[in-house]
This record gives C-alpha cells, structure tokens and sequence, in this order.
C-alpha cells in the first residue's frame, strides 16, 4: 500500500478511538518515520509493537492510547500480511505448547533476569494479578491475593500442596508459613528454581524444574496460579486430567488466569515473539470444554480491572528502577517491556481481557465450605 494512501487508513482507524497523530494529548501518538503507516497496516500487531521498538513513533500514555484501541476495536480492522497469516496457520498446525517447547518460555522470558524481577514486583516476587479491594499498596495486594487463595482451597494444617507453576515460590511460602501445609511447585524456569528455593529454605516447600504433564503422586489440594497461559488449547484437557490424577478425592483444585471475552487459537504476535513465547489466553468455553466431566465449578471469580492497577505498579517500580538496570538491558529492552506493561494494562482496563480464579472439585464430593471474597 503506497504510503500516503497508508498513512490516511491509520490516520482513520485511530480517529476512530479519538486518538490524533502528532497530538497534544498524552495518548496521542507521535510518528518519527512515514514508513510506520504502511508497517502497521501490512503487520498489524507485530508491525506496531516492533515499530515502537524501533523508535518510529512514541506515546506518552502507551496504556491509555491501547485501552482506546481496543475499546473501539480496532485490532479487528486491519488485514495482515503473511506473517500474521503463518502466525495463524502455524499455531493450527502444531502443538506450539507441547512438552518439547515447555521450557522456551522460562529461557527466553522468567530467566531474563532475577535483578530485574525483585525490582520491578513485590516483596514476596509475586509476578501475577493482585487484589485491590482492601489494599494500597502492591506489596498489600500482592499478599491479600495469596490470603484469598488459601482462603478459597480452605487449607488446613498438614495439608499438601501441588503448585503446578511456582514461580519463585511466592504463595508455596506464603502457604508454609501462614498455614503449616507442605507444598510441592514445579516451574520451567531454572532462575524461578535458584531464587525460589532460597527464598524458602528452611521450609516444608520443594520446587522442582518440571513440566508439569509429569507432576506425580496424590494431594489435598492442586493448584495454578498463572500457568493457564501457557498450556495452550491443544492441552487444556490435558492439563485438567493432570489436575484428576493428582487431586485426592476429597481435594479442591484452584486455578488463576488471564481470560479472553472469545475463544482464539493463537495470540498476539507481538507478545508470543518477544514477551511470552507459545503463550495462548484461554476463554470460558474453552476452558469450560476441557474439565467438563472431570470436575464441578464450585466458583468462578473475575477481578480483571484489579490486573489493570498490579501492572501500573510493577510498570513505576521498573521505571524507577531503570537507571540501575539500563547499562545491562539497554534502550531497546526498556521500550520493549515498557510497551508490553502498559499495553497490557491497556487490555485489562479495556475490558479486552479478564482475570479469572475458579475453585473446582471431583464430582460427588460435598461442596466445601470456602471463603470466595
């Protein structure tokens, strides 16, 4: 598309969600190469994030100019090239989260970098949505969001815990300590395992680099607290059945993801390429489909807007932190994960996408008696 004739669809398209080129306002956007129109149009997402990196446009409000776009849903109007086709197609055709690619994502994203990590979240090294609605601080949420948890399994003294997704031990030491279970995690991420393990020497926790397809043995309790987006929709029954066979009869399974308003079989590919490589956001029905005959929905909480202020704050903690982390990372991470922070504080505050919890149990068991708020 020639480039004048480029420059008046986007121009267009953005009009539509009342953001201006070259604009006063802080969620207008400032274009430094003409070659950005025809970019975006031919690659869409991909085109727009890598461009950004590239320097040809910035935007003193990335987080307000992506809830605009995507409340006046504008990721659906643009045709892609064959980049975003192959995208597509690829994501069809094989299995991008099958137990051979498990471990790409904690190389290329959880390993990046401890130093930035305890920087940039809290205190306890939670690196999922916390919950706002008592706290005022991160390091408060954070820490009502694992209360919340162990509030919803309803965890009792000498229980045990399979954490399918650790992290670097946030809630398994949380877990240990407030509540005397014994928690087993298990992560794809060798740097997660290091930390983790360290940060909760001394107690009933043992973390495990692992799949978690090859998880073993029977617990009161399994849970995953921020691992959904990575299993992908080829294996959510899969990861369900893996949750049947590890669960004892009597036990309550947990989980926590980000949700999509519609099912989808890929991502963005911006996010898949550079953030969170084979990553998949699954959707009610999806989800739904795949524990359907396994397991009865005991509940089903949606605080998304509440993801919208945790990345803010992990957005400010990493700001503030830059000049100790700039010389290591450089300026083109720092536009990188400044983009994916508050481009994705864009899609919660949006609407576009949702925070879930859900409680499950084995059919015929009598419903517990948790505390779901």
């Amino acid at each position: 598309m020639a480039s004048k004739s480029a420059e008046y669809v986007v121009r267009d398209l953005l009009a539509k969600a009342g953001i201006e080129v070259n604009g006063s306002r802080p969620y207008d956007i400032q274009v430094h190469n003409p070659q950005f129109y025809s970019r975006v149009i031919r690659e869409r997402e991909l085109g727009l994030g890598e461009s950004y990196m590239d320097g040809w446009w910035d935007c003193d409000a990335l987080d307000e100019f992506f809830t605009r776009i995507l409340k006046a849903r504008l990721d659906r109007a643009v045709k892609g090239n064959w980049k975003i086709q192959w995208h597509l197609l690829r994501s069809r055709l094989f299995n991008l989260q099958a137990k051979s690619r498990a471990f790409e994502v904690g190389e290329k994203h959880y390993d990046v970098g401890n130093d930035l990590y305890t920087r940039m979240l809290d205190k306890r090294m939670n690196y999922t949505c916390a919950y706002w609605k008592n706290a005022k601080t991160l390091d408060e949420a954070q820490e009502a969001k694992l209360e919340l948890v162990c509030r919803k399994i309803n965890l009792e003294p000498g229980m045990t815990v399979l954490e399918l997704g650790c992290g670097w031990g946030a809630f398994a030491k949380y877990a240990a300590e407030k509540y005397g279970v014994k928690v087993t995690g298990v992560t794809v991420s060798r740097q997660q395992v290091e930390l983790g393990r360290e940060l909760c020497k001394g107690l009933p926790v043992e973390l495990k680099l692992m799949d978690y397809r090859d998880v073993t043995g029977k617990y009161d309790r399994v849970i995953s607290i921020g691992i959904m987006e990575h299993v992908g929709y080829k294996n959510y029954r899969t990861y369900f059945e893996v949750v049947d066979r590890t669960l004892k009869d009597d036990g309550i399974a947990f989980f926590h993801t980000i949700g999509g308003n519609e099912s989808s079989t890929t991502a963005n590919p911006w996010t898949t390429k550079y953030i969170f490589p084979n990553g998949m956001i699954p959707s009610i029905a999806q989800l739904a489909r795949a524990f359907e005959g396994l397991f009865v929905m005991e509940d089903w909480h949606n605080f998304g807007p509440h993801y919208d202020l945790t990345l803010m704050a992990w957005y400010n903690n990493f700001e503030n932190a830059w000049p100790e982390l700039k010389d290591k990372y450089g300026e083109r991470f720092f536009r990188m994960w400044r983009y994916y922070l508050l481009s994705s504080a864009g899609s919660f505050r949006s609407r576009h996408n949702q925070l879930w919890q859900v409680v499950l149990t084995k059919p015929g068991r009598p419903q517990p008696e948790c505390r779901f708020s």
